[in-house]
């Protein structure tokens, strides 16, 4: 088992029929086939990816991970449970040495 955090304001991830719906901060949907054998649910904003093979979850987890990867600055995206995001100082922090 995999399990992915979306994270983010409005972001949010949705299961219609065979395929997961990304809502993830672009003009569309981001709509990923789920592949036969394996099992996907999704409770409040948390993707859990299960199945019996351990290579395909974790080729469709990292999928559905690259779709948005948690960017530096906000930490928004989509990222495994318990992964720590390096975050970067922004503008201000950078620009107050000159």
């Amino acid at each position: 088992v995999k399990k992915l955090e979306v994270q983010g304001i409005g972001y949010r991830a949705e299961l219609a029929g065979k395929q997961i719906k990304l809502s993830v901060g672009f003009s569309h949907p981001v709509l990923i086939t789920i592949p036969d054998g394996l099992t996907v649910t999704i409770e409040k904003n948390i993707i859990s990816v299960s199945g019996a093979d351990k290579e395909a979850v974790g080729e469709f987890s990292a999928t559905v991970r690259a779709v948005k990867k948690p960017e530096p600055y906000k930490g928004k995206g989509i990222r495994y449970e318990g992964e720590v995001v390096r975050m970067k100082a922004g503008k201000k922090v950078a620009g107050s040495t000159a």
